[in-house]
């Protein structure tokens, strides 16, 4: 480890090894999980997968927009404190925590919608699956029906204890585990959502009388 301490991806794998040569002697040593974690907590772009040791600075989550004027004020701390925990948690190797977080937080903004729209067809909903539909049924034929399928089906999947088992559980003889590449794809659709779902909400507030997909 002394020799390899200038080299990030060395210095691990020798640590590594060490630990391994020091187990086989009955010697208490960090697990795989424990050492990701302490890399993750570093920021130091590696992580554990034995045999590999996989570089982890590759992912770039998508930006969500920093100004949420017309949202609720305590929106947008709620809003920073998800998005967080998502990333630390993806970080940390837990990936259905981490989609889990920004699942959630989709779900909560999406409650901002509740009451907007014209008068005899505001949105009434109280939940993510009745408001998203009231919206889509607004926009037959445009582009936001559209992106409002796909929102709905990326939800109903990791809902689903034979899918994403994120907010049901997942069904122990056909559950599917979220691999840690896929979580990131998830987080960052989830998060190209909220940011949709947010400037939506900003242009509908923004201009009287506006509804998602009119001119």
């Amino acid at each position: 480890m002394r020799h390899a301490g200038d080299n990030a991806p060395v210095f691990i794998e020798a640590f590594y090894k060490g630990c391994a040569d020091c187990q086989a002697f009955g010697i208490g040593v960090p697990d795989i999980a424990l050492i990701n974690a302490v890399l993750a907590e570093h920021m130091a772009g590696y992580e554990l997968q034995p045999p590999n040791l996989i570089a982890t600075t590759n992912y770039t989550p998508i930006a969500v927009p920093e100004k949420t004027p017309s949202l609720a004020a305590q929106a947008r701390p709620m809003i920073d404190e998800a998005l967080e925990i998502s990333d630390r948690l993806l970080n940390e190797g837990k990936g259905r925590q981490a989609v889990s977080e920004v699942l959630w937080l989709l779900e909560t903004i999406s409650t901002a919608f509740r009451g907007t729209g014209p008068a005899d067809e505001s949105i009434q909903g109280k939940y993510f699956n009745i408001i998203v539909k009231e919206m889509r049924a607004s926009n037959r034929g445009k582009a936001q029906e559209q992106i409002l399928n796909w929102m709905m089906t990326l939800h109903g999947y990791l809902s689903s204890p034979t899918g994403g088992g994120v907010r049901h559980g997942t069904d122990l003889q056909e559950g599917i585990a979220i691999q840690r590449h896929e979580a990131r794809l998830y987080c960052n659709l989830i998060r190209s959502y909220i940011t949709f779902m947010i400037e939506e909400h900003e242009r509908q507030t923004a201009t009287p009388g506006a509804f998602l997909g009119d001119p």
